[in-house]
Order: structure tokens, then sequence, then C-alpha cells
């Protein structure tokens, strides 16, 4: 190698990782970084870990417009959203929990109960505490077309507790529709995505919708444990960074606005 060469190579290695005048000490490691590509953001809402946690929800999940416009404000790029079925499965609606907890009313499970019909319907009721008091629970149809008019993805989990309605004889034809018809007339104008944590589900939703599973998208992206009120994000961010190190097409997190901000200057 010619001295012109070697200086060359030099020159070229004092580009790379030293920062330039002004620039504080990282800065290097932080452009190389950003090589990485950037991954889309899902919006998910925060459930309290522990012993009966329902008693500490304070019902963050975006399920509601209220909840979708802070989203999407935070820089979500999609949201998750929660499918359960109402009595006998005969209306698909957005709602976390198993029972009515959170909501107005006396407290029942949601597959007991009418969406309209009857004293305490689901219909009636309003969410009582969190960011998103006086909120109600809206149907799957309804959600999915104000995911859409956001801009947003919609990713939607199937419930364990819709099993004993979807795998019931008498129900399932009905109760399948309710969930796959408003996919199936709008999955060709907004991107949604399905899964569930239920195994029995999940592979009924490889039958039924084999081209929209969630697969390896939005990859849970989180290490500290949601509570209430909420842990700081700073202890996230390690695990954060090992995630992005994997370059992964899309992530699912918590803290929407927080790791946005964080992902300035670390990827592209």
């Amino acid at each position: 190698m010619t001295m012109m060469t070697r200086a060359m190579s030099l020159a070229t290695v004092v580009a790379v990782t030293v920062p330039a005048a002004g620039l504080p000490a990282h800065a290097g490691a932080v452009a190389t970084r950003a090589a990485v590509a950037c991954p889309q953001v899902f919006g998910h809402g925060g459930y309290p870990t522990g012993a009966n946690p329902w008693d500490r929800d304070k019902i963050r999940q975006p399920n509601n417009p209220r909840a979708l416009n802070d989203q999407k404000s935070w820089g979500a790029d999609g949201v998750e959203g929660d499918v359960q079925l109402t009595r006998q499965g005969t209306k698909a609606v957005m709602w976390h929990n198993t029972s009515t907890n959170g909501l107005t009313g006396t407290k029942q499970n949601i597959t007991d109960l009418w969406w309209a019909a009857g004293t305490g319907n689901l219909q009636s009721r309003t969410i009582t505490r969190g960011p998103y008091t006086g909120e109600r629970v809206y149907t799957l149809r309804e959600w999915l077309d104000q995911v859409r008019s956001r801009g947003l993805v919609a990713l939607l989990e199937i419930k364990p507790e819709t099993k004993p309605i979807l795998s019931n004889a008498t129900y399932a034809t009905a109760a399948w529709k309710e969930i796959s018809d408003p996919i199936k007339e709008r999955q060709g104008a907004q991107r949604i995505l399905v899964y569930s944590t239920d195994t029995w589900i999940q592979a009924e939703l490889a039958k039924r919708h084999p081209t929209l599973l969630k697969g390896g998208a939005a990859r849970w992206t989180d290490s500290v444990g949601w509570e209430e009120p909420p842990p700081s994000w700073t202890g996230n961010t390690a695990h954060w960074q090992s995630v992005l190190a994997a370059a992964p097409a899309s992530v699912m997190t918590n803290y929407t606005k927080e790791y946005r901000a964080w992902l300035k200057g670390r990827c592209a």
C-alpha cells in the first residue's frame, strides 16, 4: 500500500468515527445507527401486570375515537384493537376486558350481553375511568372505519373469550360472519392485520384470512411491565435498541409518543 493510499484510508476512518466539532461524542454512533430502516409503530394501550390487574386498569386501549386521535398525534402508524363478541355472537365489538369492568352498569361478561336489547345492554354503557371516561363501546365496523379515516393500519386481536361462541355449532356461522364480513368489506381499501393468542382461533384465522395474518409484524418492543400509574419509558431503551438493531418492519409499544421521539436519529 502506498503512502497516499494509507493516508486516504486513514482519512476515511477519521471521517466516519470522529464527530464534527460541537457535536456530542455519541453523535457518530447515532449517525451509524440511522442506517437502520425505521419500523412502523403500532400503538397498544397498556394493561397492568400482577394480581387483579383489572382493578387498576385505566382503559387506555385504542378501541375508541379519542384514543385513536391520541395514537395518531403521538406518531402511531397503526393501532392494536380488541375484538369481543356479544351474546350468541350477535355483534363484534371493540373491548379488551372479559367483562364490563370499567363500564357503567352492573358488571357482566361481554358474552352474556346483547348489543342493543335488554336492560344494561352493551351499547348503552360508557367508560367510567381513565383518559377516555365517557366514551362508549364501538362495533368492529365502526372502529375499522374510524381507523381508516385517520390513515392508520388496523391490527385486530380476536380475544380468547370469543372461542366458546366461535366454536359452537349453533352460533359459529353467524359469529364468524360478524368478524370476517367487516374485514372482507374493507380490506381492499385499508390495511388490516389479524391474530389471536388462542391457538384454535389463530388456526381458524389462517384458514379464513390467510393473507392478513399478523405473523412477524408489530413485534413487541417494550421490556417494562405496564402498571398504573405508568412506569417511566426509560426502562425500555436497552430492549428498544436491541429490537431496532434486528431491523423489524414494525413494532408494537405501550409508549407510542416516547418511542417515536426516541427513534429520531436512530433510523432512516
